[in-house]
C-alpha cells in the first residue's frame, strides 16, 4: 500500500468517525455501530501502509510521497 492509500484510509475513516457521532447524538445506534466498525477497518488499513512505508521510505522519500498524496486527494475532493 502506498502513501496515497494510507491518507485515503484516513480520510474515510475521520468520514465514519463523525458519521457514527452524528449517529449517537440522532440515536440511531445501529448505524453508529456500523460506521465504528468501517472507521476501525479504514484506520487499521492506513497503519499497515504506514507501518510498511516505514521500512520502505527513507525520511525524503516520505516527505515526498506524503505530499503528492494529500495534494491527489485534495485534487478529487
Amino acid at each position: 500500500m502506498s502513501l496515497e492509500e494510507a491518507a485515503r484510509q484516513l480520510k474515510m475513516a475521520a468520514h465514519d468517525a463523525q458519521v457514527a457521532f452524528d449517529c449517537v447524538g440522532l440515536g440511531d445506534l445501529e448505524r453508529a455501530q456500523e460506521h465504528a466498525v468501517t472507521l476501525r477497518a479504514a484506520a487499521d488499513a492506513a497503519e499497515v501502509a504506514l507501518s510498511q512505508a516505514l521500512k520502505d521510505m527513507s525520511p525524503e522519500e516520505a516527505q515526498t510521497e506524503g505530499e503528492r498524496a494529500v495534494t491527489a486527494l485534495a485534487e478529487d475532493a
